[in-house]
């Protein structure tokens, strides 16, 4: 297994195919993207208004796929068809008990859907973890009690434990169990290897799968490399994959695979690779994961937004923010006000097609509320104000709202129409 360096204990794992690369297997994705509500796209958006944006250059702002109620009826029914775990374990079993040579295409990926769980294949990236799948071998032993490597004998092979318990006795005298998704063996070396300890089954019907010394070392050694780790201060703080999607060679790229979290949310205005297209998109769905607060991406993009060669991708990131993910400013108070900070952004710096389509996508991804606010007696104030009317040949729409107030406090925003 490589061990990555200590400063890379921190970073988060990014590495997932993305969907617009067609001949890639959708069973590789880790996840799928979804909108939070509403069914229009920005791009549907964006030719709508065309002609009133000007030079407003927003193409290639793709929408991940809306969840209707009959496409998560289906999902469901998918769920109850895979959530048998003795009906995936067969599926699986099927699979491994093929030679290399004979697993299709289908078989690696029902292998990889199942080995990505394991902890042995952690810190492993999809391209690997695909490649050790089409070479495992599968081997079961039936008793408990079994040797199956002696003190000091030559490793050939990488074990990884899918079911039951093996137990290692040092020659000191101490031991220790693994059990399922953990691994012993050769390290990826072509160096001569010998066992230290005897490692016996616990219980009955162990099994394992096993990775020749030459298939792991040629695998793992690929990939090093292949990576390319940016440091800065003298701490690795990500770490980019080489990648090529077809035989052609054209394309090819790097793709971050981990990365701290301040590099992960620089990366959203850097330049992206062509074999890493989808990777805002990427980052908006799994930030939760490895941040405390949207806080921290939304004060970094205004701090960027002062920046005139930043501002268009900034503005990119915006809008893909609220049509994908409407809900992280709906639900937050805090996002909210920063929502309505970029729109006065927007304003200032006259970017109207801009703010104009952020608007549309705030109105079509926008819930319908009840908020019921009391007032003490009739003259007590309101501590919101209205505009529009008809009169005015719009809507009536919320215009302030004081901040810290019964209004403020009952959930009224800034833009909500009555």
């Amino acid at each position: 297994q490589i061990q990555l360096p200590a400063d890379l204990t921190k970073m988060h794992l990014t590495d997932n195919p993305h969907p617009q690369v067609t001949h890639v297997p959708s069973s590789q994705s880790g996840c799928s993207i979804a909108s939070d509500s509403g069914s229009s796209s920005l791009s549907d958006i964006y030719q709508a208004t065309e002609s009133e944006m000007g030079d407003v250059d927003l193409t290639g702002l793709p929408e991940a796929p809306v969840d209707s109620e009959d496409e998560e009826e289906e999902e469901d029914e998918d769920i109850d068809r895979t959530s048998d775990p003795l009906l995936g374990r067969d599926v699986v079993r099927e699979c491994l008990e093929k030679e290399p040579a004979d697993k299709t295409d289908d078989d690696i990926e029902q292998l990889l859907e199942f080995m990505h769980q394991l902890p042995a294949f952690a810190n492993m990236t999809m391209s690997v973890r695909r490649e050790l799948c089409s070479v495992m071998i599968f081997e079961v032993v039936e008793q408990a009690g079994a040797i199956i490597l002696e003190d000091g004998q030559e490793l050939d092979s990488w074990y990884v434990i899918l079911n039951g318990t093996v137990e290692i006795t040092y020659p000191d005298g101490k031991s220790e169990s693994l059990c399922m998704g953990n691994s012993f063996g050769i390290t990826p070396s072509l160096d001569k290897q010998y066992m230290n300890g005897v490692v016996r089954t616990k219980v009955d019907d162990c099994q394992f799968v096993c990775i020749a010394q030459q298939d792991y070392w040629r695998i793992l050694n690929h990939v090093e490399k292949n990576t390319h780790k940016v440091e800065e201060e003298g701490e690795i703080v990500m770490v980019k994959e080489h990648r090529e999607l077809d035989r052609s060679g054209t394309r090819k790229g790097h793709i971050v695979i981990k990365a701290t979290p301040e590099r992960l949310i620089m990366h959203l205005i850097e330049e992206h690779s062509i074999v890493d297209p989808t990777y805002i998109e990427d980052f908006l769905l799994t930030y939760r994961t490895f941040l405390t607060s949207p806080l921290e991406v939304g004060n970094k993009l205004l701090e960027w937004f002062t920046v005139d060669s930043l501002r268009d991708k900034v503005t990119r990131v915006v809008l893909l923010w609220v049509n994908n993910h409407f809900n992280d400013f709906e639900g937050d108070p805090a996002m909210t006000r920063f929502l309505e900070e970029f729109e006065k952004n927007l304003e200032d710096t006259k970017m109207k097609g801009h703010l104009r389509l952020l608007n549309i996508a705030c109105a079509a991804k926008a819930k319908w509320r009840q908020i019921t606010l009391q007032k003490p007696s009739r003259d007590s104030p309101l501590f919101f104000s209205l505009l529009g009317g008809s009169d005015k040949g719009f809507g009536i729409f919320v215009e302030t709202v004081e901040i810290g107030s019964k209004a403020a406090e009952a959930g009224l925003k800034r833009g909500d129409q009555v």
